[in-house]
């Protein structure tokens, strides 16, 4: 879902060794799933090799540095699920997120609030405003301090990804078995997510499917995903859940069929009924009445994911509680 199925990337150290600050010299083999799927090579390296200027980045393209499945590429080649990229060992300005020091309070926060646990997967409650990872100017997000907490953890990597002022359901792979697994799931839409939010004006009764193609290549000002034709197909289910007066709004679960960047606040402000607190897609007169009511952030909830696992044919079902703030913000209104 929002990010929508916002997919993760994985990483895995070739060689090398780390005896200072710095990234360690290591090669690394990144694959690429939908989160990245369609961008330029030059701006996925910008953003994976921080700290290394662009002359840097391209000198390497050029030199076959950088490849994508075993083949040198232009820096304009866009990325297809699944390739595989290479990076070489190279020194970044930025130094590696797990050296960066994590806010006590911040892993307080997310020892409590871990849903499940065991040796294959890990199921944490991301808070609002924490991002999945750093980068973008983040020294580090959720996949960063879980790795502080654990320093001893030998594998953890996001299975997928939520936008930074979501909260919910975010799953973290504790094997590469398991997160193979997972992806394979996720790109046969054999996963079910299901989100709240909060969404401007009256939705009607039953199900409100939207189809419609969107497209990250062609981002308008402040980065916004465009509704498009030619677009990547998306499919994103609105069903009503509560209507509220003054102002009018709806409380709306969201079940995606898909996981584009920003899918469900698109496709919410694509049929007329942006998601409220929502500053990129949203209706500021709404966002700005919903701010005195004590609103900070983006109402959107991934409240469940489910899905049958492969190795034991079991049902699996993970549910996040909506968050107090959120809570709060529909106690204070009247429904119809």
């Amino acid at each position: 879902m929002v990010h929508q199925l916002h997919c993760a990337l994985y990483h895995c150290a070739v060689t090398g060794n780390n005896h200072d600050t710095t990234p360690p010299a290591a090669v690394r083999h990144i694959v690429v799933t939908e989160s990245s799927e369609g961008q330029r090579v030059d701006n996925f390296l910008w953003r994976e090799l921080r700290g290394v200027p662009r002359s840097r980045l391209y000198r390497l393209l050029r030199k076959g540095e950088v490849r994508v499945n075993g083949r040198r590429v232009q820096p304009t080649y866009r990325l297809k699920l699944d390739d595989s990229v290479r990076l070489p060992p190279v020194r970044q300005a930025v130094p590696v997120n797990e050296d960066v020091a994590i806010p006590d309070s911040l892993k307080e926060r997310l020892r409590h609030s871990i849903l499940y646990e065991d040796s294959r997967l890990l199921v944490v409650n991301k808070p609002a405003g924490l991002a999945v990872h750093g980068g973008s100017g983040l020294r580090y997000g959720l996949i960063e301090a879980l790795r502080a907490m654990r320093p001893d953890e030998p594998y953890l990597e996001l299975v997928h990804r939520l936008d930074r002022e979501t909260s919910g359901c975010l799953l973290i792979a504790r094997k590469r078995s398991e997160l193979r697994s997972l992806h394979h799931l996720l790109r046969s839409g054999a996963v079910r997510k299901q989100y709240l939010a909060l969404l401007a004006g009256r939705l009607p009764r039953g199900a409100t499917p939207v189809e419609a193609g969107l497209d990250r290549s062609a981002k308008g000002a402040g980065g916004q995903v465009q509704v498009r034709a030619e677009g990547k197909a998306s499919r994103s289910v609105f069903r009503r859940l509560q209507r509220f007066r003054d102002p009018d709004c709806t409380l709306a679960s969201v079940e995606i069929d898909t996981g584009r960047t920003h899918q469900i606040r698109v496709h919410a402000a694509h049929i007329g009924h942006p998601v409220i607190g929502d500053d990129s897609y949203g209706d500021r007169t709404m966002n700005r009445v919903f701010r005195k009511r004590g609103l900070r952030r983006l109402f959107l909830h991934a409240q469940t994911l489910g899905y049958d696992d492969p190795r034991t044919g079991k049902h699996r079902l993970f549910s996040a509680d909506l968050p107090q703030d959120l809570r709060a913000v529909i106690m204070e209104l009247e429904e119809y």
